[in-house]
């Protein structure tokens, strides 16, 4: 018996790769925009979600990112932060995750007069009043949060220092993000030399939108942690009989995690469809794959819907939406013992009792 989606709701589940501009409620966009006046393209809530979601729905990366004005737009004070953190905690323990990290790219944040420290202890504030509220109802949820570089722009090295000063206070990662072509990876190189100095972890928007010499530069020249996105790969496999090339076989080998985000890379191009994502091939050929949101609101998703899309594609069941969420708390960027307590403690146990509970119906 398949997992119904109400059931893949209460089970546990982690998630690596979701942007925190990407995944504000649309009441909350409208209620920001009135407050500062920003003007929006529709008003109504329900309508701007259906606007958020048409928009991103291009299969242009570009115009993907375009969308973000709106919500950046309204994220320029503290409290406005502080809002989106605490509700994004709330909405993803609602959704049965458990642990989280969501990225933000903090120099996004300024144009009301706020400094870099003040954006990432607004936003940390918020995932912290929102997680204790959600544990409080009974949903409890680990925040970690990554902070994010543009990779067009020029301060990368500032953000990674801001990283590693806020590492004990719930940063517990370092990104770049937007548009890969023209932008490599290896035009950061300090920042992420820096953060190898610090011991510090990162991942790298790779493989998405651009091909392989994306990911080879980010594994090799930068010495990424995990692929954010990652699925261009698939160009290193033969189709015939699925054989791995190099670059392939070495992220294989080295379980280097990709961050897979299947309706997002829908939109964007990198996929035909949900049935026809690289998913299923990277799954069968054992690499260490997780399922993600990226953004919630542009693609009109949860982790939920996301499992519940790929069990309803691939076929797949309990055993195969444990292996993703263990892979995704193996890949995490918090210390090993916690995320062998989350595991051992919450995933495993919750999945055992759903897998069991198949067996014997059977």
């Amino acid at each position: 018996m398949a997992p119904t989606y109400e059931e893949i709701r209460r089970a546990p589940k982690a998630l690596l790769h979701d942007h925190l501009d990407g995944g504000l409620r649309p009441a909350t966009v409208v209620e920001l925009a009135a407050e500062i006046g920003h003007e929006l393209p529709v008003a109504d809530p329900d309508e701007l979600g259906g606007w958020f979601t048409a928009a991103a729905d291009s299969g242009s990366l570009v115009r993907y990112l375009e969308t973000f004005a709106h919500t950046v737009g309204v994220m320029q004070t503290a409290s406005a932060l502080h809002r989106v953190a605490a509700e994004c905690a709330l909405d993803l323990a609602a959704d049965g995750v458990v642990y989280a990290e969501v990225r933000f790219a903090p120099e996004q944040h300024l144009t009301r007069g706020l400094t870099l420290p003040e954006v990432v202890e607004a936003v940390l504030a918020g995932f912290a009043d929102g997680s204790a509220q959600a544990a409080l109802a009974g949903q409890p949820v680990r925040i970690g949060t990554l902070l994010t570089a543009m990779r067009h722009a020029a301060r990368s090295m500032e953000i990674a220092e801001l990283s590693v000063r806020y590492r004990d206070a719930g940063v517990v990662g370092f990104d770049i993000a937007g548009a890969e072509a023209g932008f490599p990876p290896t035009r950061h190189l300090d920042a992420f030399e820096y953060l190898q100095r610090e011991n510090f972890h990162f991942t790298i928007h790779a493989g998405e939108a651009f091909g392989l010499p994306s990911i080879w530069q980010a594994i090799q020249w930068c010495g990424a942690d995990r692929l954010g996105h990652g699925v261009r790969i698939v160009d290193d496999i033969a189709e015939a009989d699925r054989s791995l090339g190099r670059l392939a076989a070495y992220v294989r080998d080295k379980r280097i995690p990709l961050e897979l985000c299947p309706s997002s890379n829908v939109q964007t191009g990198a996929a035909a469809s949900i049935s026809e994502h690289p998913i299923g091939l990277l799954r069968d050929l054992r690499f260490r794959v997780t399922v993600n949101t990226d953004n919630r609101l542009m693609s009109g998703t949860s982790m939920t819907k996301e499992m519940s899309l790929l069990a309803e594609a691939f076929g797949y069941g309990w055993a195969e939406l444990q292996w993703f969420t263990v892979n995704a708390m193996k890949s995490a960027f918090i210390p090993f013992d916690e995320r062998l307590a989350l595991i051992n403690e919450v995933i495993k146990p919750a999945y055992a009792k759903l897998i069991d509970r198949i067996d014997i119906a059977t």
